[in-house]
């Protein structure tokens, strides 16, 4: 397989979208626009922040329009660069449903003893 096939298969597997579920574009398109006014509020440029996170300008772009195909890394380093690093681990921070659940299955039915031992005192409470 020569050089130009190979990338030209690349590009095609790049150039697929992301399915995403309109909920959840929204709420990728918030971030992304977070991102864009704690750029702007700083007064950093497009091409600095881009430089510092290691990304070019077009993904920059697309990071701040919420782009669902662009690796979260990229995400994490323009947060970075902005000095919002924290503020990545508050993604799932307070999971009060999984808590719940949680919960819910920490109930749990007393076993009844095993066949041919004998319980003792401390075992048959």
């Amino acid at each position: 397989m020569n050089i130009s096939v190979y990338l030209s298969i690349v590009l095609n597997i790049m150039k697929e979208s992301v399915t995403i579920l309109p909920r959840a574009r929204k709420v990728l398109q918030q971030m992304g626009e977070n991102i864009h006014l704690a750029r702007r509020r700083r007064k950093i440029s497009v091409q600095q922040v881009a430089d510092r996170a290691g990304i070019s300008r077009a993904t920059l772009w697309q990071i701040e329009k919420g782009a669902p195909s662009v690796a979260i890394g990229n995400y994490f380093m323009v947060l970075l660069v902005l000095g919002l690093e924290k503020d990545f681990l508050k993604l799932a921070e307070d999971d009060k449903l999984g808590r719940k659940l949680q919960d819910a299955g920490l109930v749990t039915k007393k076993r009844a003893p095993k066949r041919g031992t004998k319980q003792t005192g401390e075992d048959a409470e």
